[in-house]
């Protein structure tokens, strides 16, 4: 088992940015690809970034691409997102989820979550 806590979110003005982190706890964090989603009220939970369990790859939807840093600290058992350049559609729902079967842009292939934090952006 896995246990995931996300902290970091809140409001912020378009154009500014926010660093999300997540924390585990449990098993062997560094066995773990982690990825960040996020959802949005009336959507489907989507994926916005992925790292593999050495940090030697990372992944990014398109829409974060260039905006987005995914990193992790496996001394640490923590995964981050920075986001930067925020938008208003980047309001949502944000979650980190642990994968023990590598990194993957579908949340069914995901086996633990966090609670989740909420990231709005103000226009």
């Amino acid at each position: 088992q896995v246990q995931l806590v996300e902290s970091g979110g809140g409001l912020v003005q378009a154009g500014g940015s926010l660093r999300l982190s997540c924390a585990a706890s449990g098993r062997t964090f560094s066995s773990y690809a982690m990825g960040w989603f996020r959802q949005a009220p009336g959507n489907e939970r989507e994926f916005v970034a992925g790292i593999s369990w050495t940090a030697g790859s990372t992944y990014y939807a398109d829409s974060v691409k260039g905006r987005f840093t995914i990193s992790r600290d496996n001394a640490k058992n923590t995964v981050y997102l920075q986001m930067n350049s925020l938008k208003p559609e980047d309001t949502a729902v944000y979650y980190c989820a642990a994968s023990d079967t590598g990194w993957a842009t579908s949340s069914y292939d995901y086996d633990y979550w966090g609670q989740g934090t909420q990231v709005t952006v103000s226009s």
